[in-house]
């Protein structure tokens, strides 16, 4: 501290340093803590640095390579100077104006606890934390790989009472450390542009919340919000970011969820966790026509905008207070833009895979308190069938329908496999899977063979990776309990005579017995009623399924009322995001 000081100091002004009294030396320390800042980003491996300021209100940016000398990199900053002095004299001289004096060349100079620091010095040495970069008279505190927000972004969509959190990605800090302030603007105003600020109170604005996420309220209606976030790594701060939002939008009321996040208000407590399935319908389906004007005409378009919708499903995740959250239909950009940023700040950490030749595909999230993730193992489950050794007796089998197998090997459907820890105990493990099997109704045999591979992969992932691990398999399997894919699960047998394997027609039937690579497993929910309402089906297609002899249903939070579900007519609405309904349980997982 008292290096760097010494060596602000130095620049001082000499009449200033001439006084020694506390009182002038107090003041010289105020000085340099007004100093603005200098930033650069220098990394071990990467061939160029980066450095940049202010002067004059204009932004200043500049690569040079690390093994540079320094006085190249202080003589380039000179000439650039000199040269905008240049055009803004010939600019005078266009426009009539008389030019002022001949520009005087800019001196730049480096400063290192109070001794200029040598030009022949290699950038990557010269430019230390804590070193003053001299322009002219204008001087400013080097700060080396200063925690700073490289992405930060408010979403465009905001509702009165539904959670905003921000987009944001940072370097040389952490997300958690750093500091929040919401502000509202005193009057509405519809402009776009960010008000003028007033230095030390912003006449313009009102602090109305801190922290990472704020939810806006009834009296927020018409009005924008400002966030402003100083990004930090435990007590170094970065140069902070303003953000400003469209004006806060009338939220629906009530929604499906609301009632069942009463059941959720708190966590589950150790050693049960919560679990959530969920098909948060895919944007690339809900914006074709054929959504719009045959799946879902009852469902206002502005409810099926994927900005409303996110909101609504951002505020349904958070308030379950999941340990464990399987979703499928998720638009990668959702994934990426949306849904990592809303649930990392209510603690939970995720990954995705996507389906293959699609858009979109799974997500699964784990709350980092409780877990951490020691190993993925996602398929695709098509190429798995005629790929990996271990399915080699239901290939040989299903080849005697081959039309039936060409058209099982057409599908994307993939499967994701996340094995985690319970981070209070090391050692005690979960293999979490989750899927979204092939859509088409009378796809009963593909879905078959499907979930098939689905369960002998499992069952190798535990055994090979996770020895004595439960299993928690979750997704929307587009299958009803009288199917095939629901005894497989259930009674670990289907056989050959059953109806699904010559649901395609008699061109792709094909009659085996497929038995389960691991012991019947137990529905949480048991056989609802439905768990996808359209205007023309509901049924129960999505399941979270668990190994009972060691984990125990514990709390199954009761789906929304038929009067809920109904009350636009069917899913999805401006109450509900999806067609689909979250399942919602915690269980006792045996220690």
């Amino acid at each position: 501290m008292f290096n760097r000081l010494s060596a602000a100091l130095t620049l001082l002004p000499r009449r200033l340093l001439l006084v020694s009294s506390p009182r002038t030396l107090t003041g010289a320390c105020r000085l340099l803590g007004r100093m603005n800042p200098a930033v650069v980003r220098c990394l071990p491996g990467e061939p160029k640095l980066t450095i940049s300021f202010s002067l004059d209100g204009s932004q200043k940016h500049m690569m040079r390579e690390q093994d540079e000398p320094l006085g190249k990199a202080l003589a380039r900053i000179s000439h650039g100077l000199n040269k905008s002095q240049g055009k803004a004299k010939k600019s005078k001289k266009k426009k009539g104006e008389t030019p002022g004096e001949a520009p005087v060349l800019t001196v730049v100079r480096l400063y290192y606890n109070g001794e200029e620091v040598s030009d022949m010095s290699l950038n990557s040495e010269a430019w230390r934390d804590g070193a003053v970069l001299q322009v002219g008279d204008v001087e400013y505190s080097v700060r080396r790989n200063t925690p700073t927000l490289t992405n930060a972004e408010l979403p465009a969509s905001l509702l009165a009472e539904f959670p905003v959190c921000p987009n944001l990605e940072i370097e040389f800090g952490n997300l958690e450390d750093c500091e929040f302030t919401w502000y509202r603007e005193i009057a509405p105003n519809t402009s776009t542009e960010a008000a003028v600020e007033v230095e030390g109170q912003d006449s313009k604005w009102t602090q109305v919340g801190c922290g990472r996420v704020y939810v806006p309220s009834i009296q927020d209606i018409g009005y924008r919000l400002k966030l402003r976030c100083t990004p930090k790594d435990g007590g170094r701060s970065g140069l902070p970011k303003e953000l400003l939002s469209t004006a806060i939008e009338a939220g629906p009321g009530v929604c499906t969820f609301d009632n069942r996040h009463a059941y959720t208000l708190k966590e589950a407590e150790w050693p049960s966790v919560r679990v959530v399935s969920y098909n948060i319908l895919a944007d690339t389906y809900a914006q074709t026509e054929l959504s719009k004007t045959v799946l879902y005409p009852y469902c206002a378009p502005y409810a099926l905008q994927l900005d409303y919708r996110q909101n609504l499903i951002k505020k349904e995740l958070a308030g379950y207070n999941a340990d464990i959250i399987c979703l499928q239909e998720v638009d990668k950009g959702v994934f990426v833009n949306s849904l990592t940023p809303a649930l990392d700040a209510f603690g939970l950490d995720g990954v995705f895979r996507t389906k293959d030749r699609q858009h979109e595909g799974l997500a699964t999230f784990y709350r980092r308190s409780k877990l951490k993730l020691l190993s993925s193992h996602n398929i695709s489950l098509s190429e798995a069938l005629t790929s990996d050794p271990i399915h080699s007796a239901l290939l040989e089998n299903l080849s005697a329908s081959t039309a039936l197998k060409q058209n099982i090997l057409k599908r994307s459907t993939v499967l994701q496999v996340s094995v985690l820890e319970d981070v209070s105990k090391p050692g005690r493990k979960v293999c979490v899977a989750n899927t979204h099997l092939y859509w088409l109704p009378k796809g009963g045999s593909i879905r078959l063979v499907q979930m098939g591979v689905a369960l002998q992969h499992l069952n190798h992932v535990i055994n090979e990776v996770a020895p004595g691990a439960p299993l928690i398999f979750c997704g929307d399997f587009n299958s009803q309990p009288d199917s095939g894919v629901f005894q497989l699960l259930s009674e670990a047998l289907v056989p050959l005579q059953h109806a699904d394997w010559s649901s395609l027609g008699p061109e792709e039937s094909c009659s085996m017995e497929l038995l389960s690579a691991l012991p019947p497993l137990l529905s949480a929910y048991g056989q609802p009623a439905y768990t996808n309402y359209v205007g023309g089906f509901h049924g129960c297609l999505d399941y979270i399924f668990i190994q009972p002899d060691s984990m125990q249903v514990e709390q199954v939070i009761p789906l929304p009322s038929h009067q809920e579900v109904t009350t636009y007519e069917a899913l999805p609405s401006v109450a509900h995001p999806s067609d689909h309904i979250a399942l919602i349980c915690d269980l006792r997982w045996n220690p």
